[in-house]
């Protein structure tokens, strides 16, 4: 008994130290696992034109992760089992689902700008054949064109009505449109208005590079499709026998959702899924 109580104390004294010489840092992941992903996620939405005050983004993050989690612990009450572990994996999922789905978004916003500057160059150019200046021709994009590339440049040209140089208005836009054809486009006409061009020649010259690079990423996503659909049919494989099981011999199928070792081999399942379809996704994955 004595043993046990002197066991006992050493732990906790263990954990009492660890938690203090530790939790400095624990606090300040905690904040950044909070704080730095509300303000990644406005700082993104923010780029997209949306504004949501950051308050409201921290409390959707909460409902998303810490709400779902206790309506699922809720709905498996009074077995702690199942309830706990999955109470515990929904609020991880909630919280870490907000910032990737605000990535997509994004990235299907850049995705969508890119493809409208085929059109938008071509306009560009044909003004600047025309006699207009760069900035007028910027303003025949927003008057013919939808969003995002009428809010991006008319965004440009209200900096530039504002002070700002049309350089550096230029420069603000690759660093809000990250891709490689904007930074060329911008980086051309930085380049040809103090060196002396044809801006018109090189406008053309860019359309046609991203026109090609269109059509490549195209062929490939043609090609990637087929192992995406057969990864997706694999991975349906096992929950699609589940069922079938379930509904042709139910009884056989109760102790998997019914005893400790049964809920242990689902969570084991749903692990192997979300690995296999992350790998999945990285071999069909090609950077163009």
């Amino acid at each position: 008994m004595i043993v046990k109580l002197i066991g006992l104390g050493a732990f906790g004294i263990s954990v009492v130290l660890f938690s203090y010489h530790y939790n400095q840092r624990f606090l300040d992941w905690l904040r950044f696992q909070s704080l730095g992903t509300r303000d990644y996620i406005a700082e993104k939405l923010a780029m997209m034109f949306i504004e949501i005050p950051p308050q409201r983004i921290l409390l959707a993050q909460f409902l998303l992760s810490f709400g779902l989690g206790v309506m699922v612990f809720l709905a498996f009450l009074p077995k702690l089992f199942p309830g706990i572990p999955f109470a515990i994996v929904v609020t991880i999922l909630g919280w870490k689902a907000p910032k990737p789905v605000v990535d997509w978004m994004f990235q299907r916003r850049l995705n969508k700008f890119v493809l409208q500057m085929v059109d938008a160059l071509s306009l560009m150019s044909n003004g600047l054949k025309s006699g207009l200046s760069v900035a007028q021709s910027m303003g025949l994009v927003t008057q013919e064109m939808p969003n995002p590339i009428k809010q991006e440049f008319s965004l440009v040209l209200n900096q530039n009505k504002l002070g700002v140089s049309l350089e550096e208005a230029f420069n603000n836009l690759a660093k809000r449109v990250t891709t490689d054809d904007v930074e060329m486009f911008v980086t051309s006409i930085n380049i040809l208005k103090e060196t002396g061009g044809n801006l018109a020649e090189t406008f053309d010259t860019i359309t046609t590079t991203i026109r090609e690079r269109i059509k490549i990423e195209s062929k490939i996503a043609a090609m990637t499709a087929m192992g995406f659909y057969q990864g997706l049919i694999v991975m349906a494989i096992p929950p699609g026998l589940g069922l079938v099981f379930y509904l042709s011999d139910p009884e056989f199928m109760m102790p998997l959702f019914t005893t400790a070792i049964g809920w242990i081999i689902i969570m084991v399942i749903i692990a192997l899924e979300a690995v296999g379809f992350f790998v999945i996704m990285k071999i069909i994955k090609i950077d163009v």
